[in-house]
């Protein structure tokens, strides 16, 4: 993390200058009135502060931060992790962003690196330690929509209350490994079985498509494409083709990561400039590869000229992080197109 450490006399600033050696795997920079970043006024400071750091240190009183800093809020999503720390160094308070921005995080850092020193962490499912939606999404680096809609599924578990999770049985593995995973507190549902959905009940959405809804949506952000194409199909029907499909199926392109194919898809020249115009790395696999796999893919033209299960969906599976198959393939026109993450 680039972090601030800011003081505003000379006790604060001796503090800053003890506290930066426990901080030797980030970026620091020291603000006070006397020595190395100089200032006169805080409100002169708090621009460049709000705008080029992950964390502000403040070492100084947390009324005052808090009159200082309000005129600067902007988005829990986007405002830096904001800490206050005494003099002694023997607490810390995670003040804001506590979870997106890192806050609660660098002040367990802080209290396991310092000697006596004691985090007045105040997020409630920190506190009393059940899942977090938003630090699983950061774990993952899964993209948030609805940001709002967090409280409501926040409350309810902490509440010990039921949310409802709609997604695919990969990243429901990956929520029961997660810390604070409560069984009592979830009902997974898959997005098949979609008429199961209490509507009287919070909803938390865990796919790469953008939905038409309120609730609180998780994003993954590496889709890989699985394509298939006819002999000397050119680029721009390639790239027509995907952006169709993301268009039809609410996908995000800045989501894919990466484009799959079979590799006697190797020397198609259209879907090789068709990588390159979208920066994508193309990864092709063999025969053994494709049969190797066991689910069932949608009949394909590919299992009578290659003797394979198909090309798209499969290739889509095997090149995916998650190997989760949640789009199968779409046809337009030369050009067949699957989506996995």
């Amino acid at each position: 993390m680039k972090i601030a450490i800011v003081t505003i006399n000379n006790p604060s600033l001796k503090s800053a200058k003890t506290l930066i050696k426990t901080l030797p795997n980030h970026q620091c920079d020291i603000y006070s009135k006397v020595e190395y970043i100089k200032f006169d006024k805080l409100d002169d400071i708090l621009p460049t502060l709000w705008s080029e750091y992950d964390a502000i240190i403040f070492i100084m009183a947390t009324g005052a931060v808090i009159r200082k800093i309000a005129p600067h809020l902007k988005d829990k999503a986007t405002d830096p992790a904001i800490l206050i720390m005494t003099l002694d160094l023997k607490r810390v308070i995670p003040l804001l962003s506590g979870h997106l921005g890192g806050a609660n995080e660098l002040a367990d850092e802080l209290s396991n690196k310092i000697d006596g020193c004691i985090n007045f962490v105040t997020t409630a499912s920190d506190q009393i330690k059940v899942l977090a939606f938003d630090m699983f999404a950061k774990k993952y680096n899964y993209e948030i929509t609805n940001l709002k809609s967090l409280a409501e599924v926040s409350n309810a578990i902490i509440n010990k209350k039921k949310v409802q999770v709609i997604t695919y049985p990969a990243v429901i593995e990956n929520i029961k490994k997660f810390d604070g995973y409560k069984e009592e507190n979830f009902i997974f549902i898959s997005p098949d079985d979609l008429n199961l959905l209490n509507q009287d009940m919070p909803k938390v959405y865990i796919t790469p498509q953008k939905l038409n809804t309120t609730s609180l949506c998780l994003h993954p952000q590496e889709i890989v494409l699985g394509m298939g194409m006819n002999r000397d199909t050119p680029k721009d029907e390639i790239l027509n083709a995907i952006k169709r499909f993301c268009y039809e199926h609410f996908i995000d392109e800045r989501y894919i990561s990466k484009l799959a194919s079979f590799d006697a898809k190797s020397d198609e020249v259209g879907f090789l400039e068709a990588g390159d115009e979208l920066s994508l790395e193309i990864a092709f696999f063999d025969k053994d590869e494709i049969n190797s796999l066991t689910q069932e893919f949608s009949p394909s033209q590919a299992t009578k000229f290659f003797n394979i299960k198909g090309v798209a969906e499969p290739a889509s599976l095997l090149a995916s992080k998650n190997k989760t198959l949640f789009l199968s393939k779409r046809i337009y026109g030369a050009v067949t197109i699957a989506a996995s993450f």
